[in-house]
């Protein structure tokens, strides 16, 4: 634990807040962009420790949460088919599509496994060659290497029976659409630090330059955060609009040209919807002409629908900066984690959870 505390020791969050209380002279709002930085916020109270002219919101960088609610339901179809085991990561079971989730599909008798890596379900397709097994890549540029891994082994070893239902997104088009948006209010971002540990910095450069806002590479610990938010601060109060690496302990300016590699092979970059949002351009990954015959949406026929999302749900003004959770009226009402209406509740980095876990009585 020496290393945990580290970051969390509370002299050292004090000074921080005494130097970002100097350091501001007019009101600023900064995103975090990622919901593991969020769940920091809200569980140690960081907002809390900031002057009143500093409001943190909470941006898009939760991939269950963003994970439009049709491909939850391809997911759901796909799932319910007698020849498929359906393979996901724990917190996409409870993701409610329009009729039902993975985890009542499950219960109804669907062979859904959670598994820890997509590996596993490329060794559950080579233990099955009778079955055909699907896994679930969602995910930022975090999961993509190990989620491009699993399709060029299973190519590698020729296993006709592994696919994958493809629903990953990318960072930085998404600050793009947040600053083009005409209602946006956000004047700096804290990036989420290991997308960076794979992506390098680069590409978060153009974006601080053209929009003149500071984009800080920062971590996950309560006084990662703190240091970002000063550092972001700094930038603000003194006119600057640079990328900055808080991070430096994991990131590195070129991130893990391996892994690039990996992914330009196995993907391509296409537009994608993010729920809550609507479509943005350039800003997922689908699989690559080489790999195609592993696309699970090819492979089973599907075909694009539009699903409305819930009435009364507010994730996506959440997901875009614009609302806070407990301004939703179904907030720990109507909406709860056991019976959520949107995925920003349902999430182990969904912002609506963060405030349902750690803040409800202040947020009533």
């Amino acid at each position: 634990m020496k290393y945990v505390d580290e970051y969390r020791d509370p002299e050292a969050a004090r000074k921080y807040a005494e130097a970002i209380a100097k350091t501001v002279t007019q009101p600023w709002t900064i995103m975090e962009v990622c919901g593991g930085q969020t769940h920091t916020i809200v569980r140690f109270g960081i907002q809390d420790l900031l002057p009143d002219a500093v409001e943190l919101v909470h941006g898009p960088g939760c991939p269950v949460c963003v994970t439009p609610l049709e491909m939850v339901d391809k997911a759901i179809e796909i799932a319910a088919r007698e020849e498929v085991i359906f393979c996901s990561f724990g917190d996409m079971l409870r993701v409610p599509g329009s009729e039902k989730n993975l985890l009542t599909l499950r219960a109804e008798g669907g062979d859904v496994r959670i598994v820890y890596t997509p590996l596993d379900a490329v060794k559950i397709a080579a233990d099955n060659p009778d079955k055909q097994v699907v896994f679930f890549a969602v995910g930022f540029e975090t999961t993509a290497p190990a989620n491009a891994m699993a399709v060029h082994m299973a190519k590698e070893r020729r296993l006709d029976n592994f696919s994958v239902l493809v629903s990953h997104v990318l960072v930085p088009p998404a600050i793009k659409a947040i600053l083009s948006a005409p209602n946006n209010r956000v004047q700096g971002f804290l990036a989420a630090g290991h997308v960076c540990t794979v992506m390098g910095t680069a590409a978060y450069a153009p974006l601080a330059e053209k929009y003149k806002v500071p984009i800080v590479v920062t971590g996950f610990e309560p006084l990662d955060i703190l240091q970002g938010i000063y550092m972001c601060l700094r930038q603000l109060e003194d006119g600057r609009a640079v990328v900055e690496n808080q991070y430096e302990r994991a990131v590195r300016d070129a991130g893990n040209a391996g892994a690039q590699a990996l992914i330009s092979t196995v993907f391509r970059v296409i537009s994608r919807k993010w729920r809550g949002i609507g479509e943005i351009a350039e800003s997922g990954w689908t699989l690559s002409d080489a790999y195609a015959d592993f696309d699970a949406e090819r492979r089973f026929g599907l075909v694009d629908k539009e699903v409305a999302e819930p009435e009364g749900c507010i994730s996506g003004l959440v997901l875009r900066g614009l609302n806070k959770p407990a301004d939703c009226p179904a907030f720990g009402k109507q909406c709860t984690p056991d019976h959520p209406l949107g995925a920003t509740m349902v999430s182990g980095e969904g912002a609506c959870a963060a405030y349902y876990n750690y803040r409800k009585a202040t947020a009533a």
